[in-house]
């Protein structure tokens, strides 16, 4: 396997606003890690809209 330099996808930014006390549960969660509160976010957008999806497919069938 040889190795592909990754593409960044387009972004848009998004002002959101969060309760304090969710701010301050993200930046407790990722204090030293590699890791940003929009890459947290997006993450945590992205499993949260997988699981919408499994849940409709498992009321479909």
């Amino acid at each position: 396997m040889s190795f592909k330099i990754p593409k960044i996808p387009p972004t848009t930014s998004k002002g959101i606003r969060f309760p304090n006390d969710l701010i301050e549960q993200v930046e407790d969660a990722i204090r030293g890690k590699d890791c940003t509160f929009s890459a947290f976010v997006v993450a945590a957008v992205r499993a949260a809209l997988e699981s919408l999806e499994e849940e409709e497919n498992s009321n479909v069938q």
